[in-house]
């Protein structure tokens, strides 16, 4: 076989068997104040409920707060509430934390 020309040769390193791995999501972000209790967004959680799949008009979820947490079913999202079943507001501002 001929040998190719030496722009096309790559230079084989050896690996010095030390990788360092650096992430952002697992360390408490002080300078922005998060306290809540995942780094996903709360937005982003309530918007991943309102357009999964196997919802259709209400969701059953746990709603996380300072004052504990509370089974709600939710129907609705204004820009600053969520709106349960027995048309009760819930504040997306004291919400710390929203699961199915």
């Amino acid at each position: 076989m001929a040998e190719l020309p030496k722009m096309y040769h790559n230079k084989i390193q050896k690996p010095d068997g030390i990788q360092k791995v650096y992430s952002s999501i697992n360390r408490l972000d002080v300078d922005e104040g998060l306290d809540r209790c995942s780094y996903v967004s709360i937005d982003k959680k309530i918007d991943d409920i309102f357009t999964d799949s196997s919802f259709v008009y209400k969701a059953d979820v746990v709603i996380v707060t300072d004052d504990g947490k509370v089974r709600k079913r939710i129907v609705a999202r204004n820009h600053n509430n969520l709106v349960t079943i027995d048309n009760e507001y819930i504040p997306i501002s004291i919400i710390r934390d929203i699961y199915k």
